[in-house]
This record gives structure tokens, sequence and C-alpha cells, in this order.
């Protein structure tokens, strides 16, 4: 845990309790209104003003002086720490460990704005606006049973820290706990009604996704566990744990959900799939929705699709300038094959729509067959599979030839059917799209072949391929640049690529604008292969994949490695991130 400010050390957890002695004889002034009186921070008029409301509210002193804005925060919570010897941390720089945060209930967090921060030794560091809150103390260390090491920190802080750690409503939550327990007394299972109607339930799932959407995450994982049920978020590309909820909430929660999808809540022995619609923020999303049967019940994960996502122009995935100049001039020709290959998740579909509003026009026939149709878009005609119906990727493709098309747009090539089908459209007169699993785009072709595709179609078809990868941006509020050490830069055979040894380079800390991963949003890594003449015969001719690959560099293809780096250089991302996503 990184921290600012002195070191820590271990404070007396009971400070002194005798109040100062007013005129009349009564005891009215705490040991923090004492700093600050004799600081000269605030009046005697106002801290009687303020100890008296506070008496009157039960709340702390500190939260009066701020709110009646007798002292600045920040003053406040460094005199704190200087007086008593404390440590003073800035939240938005810490790493905090949520095994620590996830202890403490948000209720008692919130009501004496206090957090667990971390560990130190055999102790549980916690965080305080006002570390002579001695109730505030008591009941952490009865709740936590454990030592405790108080560090300072500021009111605003502290609150959006809870907010950011446990943001579902601990009303929803407790409402919700309670219905459940009494429902679980009268019936064994809720009824489809009870679950549909009951305000508690219905708050809590609004609010879990709510929070998944301010969080920027793409898809939220509701997962039953033996004795509760956990709520993770994956953010940027990683699942981060967000919260646990009582395992009595388990049945209305899944079924409230399923509700929403329009998905069986009677059937929880296969899985099943469904879409959600919504207006969430002020932003329309739509939610796809699948469960999972169990040991612990039904898991579901619902897969955030922003509509913005569709509409995202080329320029702003992160093509390199030659990279994106070279996949441009393969999707302005009238014909050919264009696939975008990568692992699930590295925004294969993302960049076929960037692709598709390029070349969405009224004198363009453009027809798509997806599974599922993520995005709609308008001018476009887009097909569902249904492969209950018989509609499948193949058949789709064969109607398709006869529907006119000028552009034609696959979800993903699965078999050798649909690949021999695209490749024929292609090979008519069609530009086609696609999506492929390859590990990069040199071995394209040979995945084509493995599949049963003659080599002479796939040279004849294949125009151009692009691999590509999600990596993290580092947070430009609180990246900081660094120097590399020689062995840092030896260890990715820098001098590969560059002669030049970079003088600084950028690597992630953490602050609240970035949950304190370090990252915020992503962008696209890539490598463009465009199909030449003599790639076309050293592909028919059967050439194996390092072949393809030699020939597309000295062709002028960076590697996907190397365009990593070079964004590394410009400060975007940082070595360990473009190795996590890069082999």
């Amino acid at each position: 845990m990184t921290t600012s400010g002195p070191p820590s050390s271990e404070v007396d957890l009971h400070p002194i309790r005798r109040g100062v002695q007013h005129p009349g004889g009564a005891q009215i002034f705490s040991p923090l209104a004492r700093f600050l009186l004799q600081d000269g921070i605030v009046s005697e008029e106002n801290l009687r003003r303020a100890s008296e409301e506070q008496r009157r509210r039960n709340v702390p002193l500190s939260r009066i002086l701020i709110e009646r804005k007798l002292v600045d925060e920040a003053v406040l919570g460094e005199m704190l720490a200087t007086r008593l010897g404390l440590e003073f941390v800035d939240l938005s720089r810490v790493a905090i460990d949520p095994a620590a945060s996830s202890l403490l209930p948000r209720v008692l967090a919130v009501k004496h704005e206090m957090i667990p921060i971390g560990f130190r030794d055999a102790r549980i560091v916690v965080a305080a606006a006002d570390p002579n809150n001695v109730q505030g103390i008591d009941d952490l260390r009865a709740y936590l049973r454990r030592d405790l090491l108080l560090v300072v920190a500021s009111r605003s802080a502290i609150l959006a820290t809870i907010d950011r750690l446990v943001g579902l409503s601990t009303d929803a939550i407790d409402a919700s706990a309670i219905a459940a327990s009494e429902q679980s007394d009268a019936t064994p299972e809720p009824s489809l009604n009870e679950v549909v109607e009951e305000g508690p339930i219905v708050k809590l799932v609004n609010a879990t996704i709510a929070q998944a959407i301010a969080d920027r995450s793409s898809d939220i994982h509701v997962e039953p566990q033996s004795d509760s049920v956990k709520i993770r978020h994956r953010i940027d590309g990683v699942l981060h744990n967000v919260s646990r909820m009582p395992k009595n909430l388990q049945a209305g929660i899944v079924s409230r959900i399923k509700i929403m999808a329009d998905l069986n809540i009677a059937e929880r022995r296969v899985p099943q799939d469904g879409r959600i619609s919504g207006v969430i923020g002020g932003r329309h999303v739509d939610l796809r929705v699948a469960t999972l049967p169990t040991t612990y019940g039904e898991k579901v994960v619902l897969r955030v699709l922003e509509n913005t996502t569709a509409l995202m122009d080329l320029g702003e995935l992160g093509f390199l300038s030659d990279s994106l100049a070279r996949y441009r001039s393969a999707f302005t020709k009238p014909y050919g094959t264009i696939l975008v290959t990568g692992p699930t998740g590295s925004g294969k579909s993302t960049t076929l729509y960037a692709t598709l509003n390029v070349l969405n026009s009224e004198s363009k026939n453009l027809i798509t067959v997806e599974d599922p149709v993520e995005y709609r878009i308008a001018g476009i005609n887009q097909v569902q599979v249904n492969a209950k119906a018989g509609l499948s990727f193949s058949n789709a493709l064969k109607s398709i030839l006869r529907s006119d098309p000028d552009i034609v747009m696959v979800g993903e090539i699965r078999d050798r059917e649909t690949a021999t089908i695209a490749i024929e459209l292609a090979l008519t007169g069609h530009l086609v799209l696609s999506s492929l699993h390859t590990n990069d785009a040199t071995s394209t072709p040979a995945r084509l072949i493995e599949m049963g595709v003659e080599p002479y179609l796939v040279s004849s078809a294949l125009d151009c391929v692009v691999a590509q990868r999600l990596a993290r941006r580092l947070c430009e509020n609180c990246k900081v640049a660094y120097t590399p050490s020689i062995d840092e830069l030896n260890s990715v055979r820098w001098e590969d690529w560059s002669t030049e040894l970079p003088s600084s380079l950028f690597k992630a800390t953490g602050c609240n604008v970035c949950s304190n991963t370090g990252y915020r949003g992503r962008f696209a890594i890539h490598e463009v292969m465009e199909v030449s003449d003599e790639m076309e015969r050293l592909i028919a001719g059967g050439g194996k994949s390092h072949e393809i690959r030699a020939l597309a560099i000295s062709e002028g293809m960076t590697p996907m490695k190397f365009a990593g780096f070079q964004q590394v250089l410009s400060g975007i991302t940082s070595i360990e991130e473009i190795l996590r996503v890069i082999a």
C-alpha cells in the first residue's frame, strides 16, 4: 500500500475524553475541538455551537465543522495527523486492499466515516476522518475483533471510497434481506408476482446495474457462493470484486433479472439467453443476459452493450497511422474478404461495426448475419441467427446471395461451410467482412485451409487480415514518468525493433479516478496484413505461417508487439500491460 505523509505510528485508540471547562462549569469540548481552539483554527463560539449540534444529531464533530464550512477538511486532516502523530493518507493515491475494505459493512463505515484500507503486521489499517471518534473506534474494534492502526484521511475521500468500493444502496440490501427473510418463513420459493413487485429486490437489482454502468463495466457477474452471492464487474478487461450479498437474496436477484430479460423464471436446469434494454444515467443501454446452472445456483452474466460503441470512429480504436492506411485501402475496394482476428473479447465486433459505419451509404446494400445482433445500426439490414428455427450462418448466407447485397458482414466464421460461402461471395464481386479466432494475422490463411477451404480459394479471395488485442490505457490523472533500466529494456528485447533507447516511459500508480488500477479505458493494438500478389502465390503454394509472416513484415506489416511498444513510447500504456496482452 502506497501512502503519503510521515511514517505511520500506532496511536492511543482511547484519546483524552476530558473536555475543556467552560466558565459555566460544563464540559463542552472534545479533544478535536480543543486542538482546533488551541491552534486558532475555529473560534470558541463556533466550536460551542458545533458541539451542541453534534450532541443533538449524534454525528462526528468533524462532519458538523465541514458542513458549516468552519474548517477546510484538508487542513483538519493534516492538523489531526500532526497532533496525534499519525499518518495522513491521500486515498486517491493509495492502493486499497479489497480484502480489508470488505470486512466492514457500509452502514458502519458511513456512520463513523471510517474504512479499512489494508493490513500492517497483525493489525487492520483504518482510515478515519476523525481519529478522536472514540465511539467509532470502539464499534470498529468490537466488530472486526482485531487491533486497529489508525491513519487520517479527508472526509470526502473516505465517503467517495466507501461509495466506490461498496456502491450499492445499503437501504436496498438491508430491506431486501429483511423481505427475503420474512418471505422464506412463509414460502420456500418466491412466486412470479412477488419477485416482480418486490420493491427492495427491484431497487437492489437496479442499483447493481446502475453501479456497473457508472464503473464503465463491460460485464456484470452475479455468482452464487455457498454462503453468499458475489458481484463482480469486468472493467477494462479485468474482473474486480464489488460486493457480497446475503445468500437469502439469491433467488430474488436471479428471478428479477430473468423477468427483465423475458426468460423462464421456473427453469433453473438449463442455460438461458435474453436481452434487457433501458435508459440508465441518461444513456440508452442494452444488456445481453446469460444464465448458467452451477453447484450453488444459477450464475448470471450481463454483458453491457452501449450503442455508442457501435458508432465509434476507426480513428478512435488505436490504429497506428500506417496500419490504418493499409486497412482503409482494403475495405474501400469493391470486393474481397477482410477478416478481423483475435481471441474472445479482443474488440473484433467493435472494429467491424466501425468499418460498417464508414461503408454505410444510401448507394450500398449492407447485410449482416450475426449471433446475436449486438448493436443496431440504421440503414443496415441485420439478420439474427436462429438455430432453433434452422437459420444458421450458412443458411442465412445462401439467402443473402439472392438479396442483391453489396457488402456482407458475417459475425464469425465458425465452420467450413460458412467459410466457403463467405469466400464465394467475395469471389463473385462482393465485399465480405468477418471475424475469426486466430492468434495473429499471418496464421489466418492456415486456419482457413485447416477448416477445409482450398488454398487457391483462400489466396484468391483473401484481401486483408487485421489481428488485434485490447490493452488498457494509463490513467492520465495518476500515471508517472520513470527512466527504464537497461535490464528492463533487454528483458523485452527492445533492440529488436528500435535502435534508440527511451529516456523515459510511464507506469501505472492508481487513484480514485481509475479505481486505483492505474488504468482507465482501453484501445486496440493491431497488425494489418495485406495480401499482395507474392503473398497470394505463397498461400496458394501451401506456404507455412512463419514464411507468410516474414514476407508480410518485409512488405511493411507492423507486428502487433511492436505496435504495442510504439504506444508505450507515446505514453498511452505501459510495458507491463503490453506484455500482459501480447505473448
